[in-house]
C-alpha cells in the first residue's frame, strides 16, 4: 500500500483539519487507510468518520518497531493508499535526545516519505530555514514536500515558494490561505470528538468547508504521487492471528459519554474469541455479557443522565459483584466511583453540582484538577489484567479521592495514576486505571482479561 506521512513542524500548524481534509478527499476515489502517531482517541475519530475505515494509532513509546509495523500491516489490507498523521511537530517524543514516541520514529521504522506542514504566518525565507533544518535535523527521515499553512496572499506565497524549492530543493504542493474557519471545534481534552460533533449541521458544514478549501489550495495528484510503499512494511502482528473459536461475549460501553477505544482492541477481542457487544450506559440496560470494558470519554458532560440511568448502575455493581470481569480506563473508571463533582466554573457550571454513579470504588472523582498528560509505564501484578511490564498514556483534569486502605493491581514506574504511582484500583474482578493501554502493546493483558472472563463463565455455567 502506497502510503505517506503528514507532519506539522509544531503543535498548530494546522496539520489536523488538512490530513482531515486530504484522507476525505482521497476516500471519495479509492480506500484509504489512516494512521495517528501518538496515543489519541479524538483525532483518529475524524479520520475514521470521513474514509469509512478504523485509523490505527502508531506510538513507538508503547510499541516497538515489529509492534509498529504489525499494526500497520493488519490494518492496511484491502487499501489503496495509505495517510498517517503525526503528532506534535515531527521530532517531539517522550525524551529530550531520543526519537521515540516522535512522529520522526514512525517515519523512520516504516520508511516512509514525509510531507511537513509549515504555519507560514508572518514569514517568506525563514521558512525554508525551517524546512532545511528539519531535512538535516535527521537525514534518515524523508520529507519530500511541504504545504504552507496560513498564507495571506500571492506575493506571500511566492516568496515563500521560491525561497523553500530553491534552498531545501523539494516541491511546495499546497498553500491554504489563513482563514479561521478552518479550525475544528476544540474543548478541554482536545477536538470534540467525531462520533458527537457529526449529528450537528454546523460541525458537518465546517467539515465539508475545509474539505473544499483544501481541494483548491492544495495538488492532490502531486501529494499522492509522493505517496510510496513502505521500505518495511512489516507483517500483521501475532495478537490479531490467534483465530479462536468465539465462545465469550464482552459488553463493550460505547456512546457520546464512553467512547475513547483503538480500533485494534474489538480486532484482539475477536482474534481471542470474544465478540464484542456494544451498549450504552447513558440510554441502555445492561446487556448479558461474559464481561465488560468501560473505555474513557467525557462521562462529566454527560453526568446527570448517567446518575438518572440507575437501573445501568445497578446492574454494574451487581455484575461485579458476581465476579464477573469488568475493566474500566479513565472515564470508565470515574463512572465506577461514588460520585462526580463538578466545580462552579468549570465548563460554564454557575454552581458546583455532584450526580451520583456506581460506587463500586470507594472513592470521589472531582472536576476540574490540575491536567495530568502523558506516558507511563509500570506493572500489573494481580487482577483481571494478569502480570505484566506495560506502557501506556494518561491524559485528564480530573482526581479522585479514594478512601484509604485500597488494593491497587497497578503500580507506575512512570506517571501519575490515580495516587502517587498507585493505579488499576481493583475490587473482585473489577479494575479500574487512569491508565490508557495500547491493545497491541498489551495484548497480553488483554489475553488475560479474555481468559478470566472465560474461566467465569465455565464457573458460572
Amino acid at each position: 500500500m502506497r502510503t505517506l506521512l503528514i507532519s506539522g513542524e509544531r503543535s498548530g500548524c494546522g496539520k489536523t483539519s488538512i490530513t482531515l481534509a486530504i484522507s476525505a478527499i482521497l476516500a471519495k476515489h479509492m480506500p484509504v487507510q489512516t494512521y495517528k502517531v501518538g496515543m489519541d482517541y479524538i483525532d483518529p475519530s475524524y479520520l475514521t468518520g470521513v474514509t469509512g475505515r478504523a485509523c490505527r494509532n502508531l506510538d513507538s513509546y508503547v510499541l516497538d518497531d515489529d509492534g509498529l509495523r504489525g499494526v500497520y500491516s493488519h490494518a492496511a489490507s484491502g487499501a489503496e493508499i495509505g495517510i498517517i498523521e503525526g503528532v506534535r511537530g515531527l521530532y517531539e517524543g517522550a525524551d529530550i535526545l531520543g526519537d521515540t514516541g516522535s512522529t520522526a520514529s514512525v517515519a523512520k521504522a516504516l520508511g516512509v516519505n514525509v510531507v511537513l506542514v509549515i504555519n507560514a504566518k508572518s514569514i517568506t525565507r525563514s521558512a525554508a530555514a525551517i524546512v532545511k533544518g528539519f531535512q538535516s535535523f535527521d537525514p534518515e527521515v524523508r520529507i519530500r514536500g511541504v504545504i504552507l499553512n496560513n498564507v495571506t496572499g500571492g506575493r506571500h506565497l511566492e516568496k515563500l515558494k521560491g525561497a523553500i524549492e530553491h534552498y531545501c530543493g523539494i516541491p511546495v504542493i499546497g498553500a491554504v490561505p489563513n482563514m479561521p474557519e478552518m479550525e475544528l471545534a476544540m474543548r478541554h481534552l482536545g477536538l470534540v470528538p467525531y462520533r458527537e460533533g457529526c449529528e450537528d449541521d454546523a460541525f458537518a458544514d465546517r467539515i465539508g468547508f475545509i474539505t473544499r478549501i483544501i481541494e483548491e489550495y492544495i495538488d492532490i495528484d502531486a501529494l499522492s504521487s509522493l505517496a510510496e510503499e513502505p521500505a518495511d512494511p512489516g507483517r500483521a502482528h501475532p495478537a490479531f492471528d490467534q483465530k479462536m473459536p468465539v465462545d465469550l461475549k464482552i459488553g463493550i460501553a460505547y456512546d457520546e459519554a464512553f467512547n475513547f477505544y483503538y480500533a485494534d482492541l474489538f480486532d484482539i477481542l475477536r482474534a481471542g474469541g470474544a465478540e464484542p457487544v456494544f451498549f450504552s450506559p447513558v440510554h441502555d440496560r445492561l446487556p448479558d455479557a461474559d464481561g465488560y470494558i468501560i473505555g474513557g470519554g467525557y462521562p462529566e458532560l454527560y453526568a446527570d443522565a448517567l446518575e438518572h440511568n440507575d437501573l445501568m448502575r445497578e446492574a454494574v455493581v451487581e455484575t461485579s459483584k458476581n465476579t464477573i470481569p469488568i475493566y474500566a480506563e479513565c472515564g470508565g473508571l470515574m463512572y465506577l466511583t461514588r460520585s462526580i463533582t463538578k466545580k462552579a466554573g468549570w465548563q460554564g457550571q454557575t454552581d458546583e453540582s455532584t450526580h451520583l454513579m456506581c460506587g463500586l470504588f470507594p472513592g470521589d472523582t472531582i472536576m476540574p484538577s490540575r491536567r495530568v498528560l502523558g506516558y507511563i509505564e509500570g506493572s500489573s501484578h494481580n487482577g483481571p489484567m494478569g502480570q505484566s511490564y506495560f506502557r501506556g498514556h494518561e491524559f485528564h483534569y480530573s482526581e479522585i479521592k479514594m478512601d484509604s486502605g485500597q488494593k491497587y493491581a497497578f503500580r507506575l514506574t512512570r506517571g501519575h495514576g490515580i495516587s502517587g504511582g498507585d493505579d488499576g484500583i481493583l475490587s473482585g474482578n473489577t479494575l479500574g486505571s487512569y491508565a490508557h493501554l495500547h491493545p497491541v502493546s498489551s495484548s497480553g493483558m488483554i489475553q488475560s482479561f479474555i481468559s478470566t472472563c472465560r474461566e467465569v463463565s465455565a464457573k458460572r455455567n
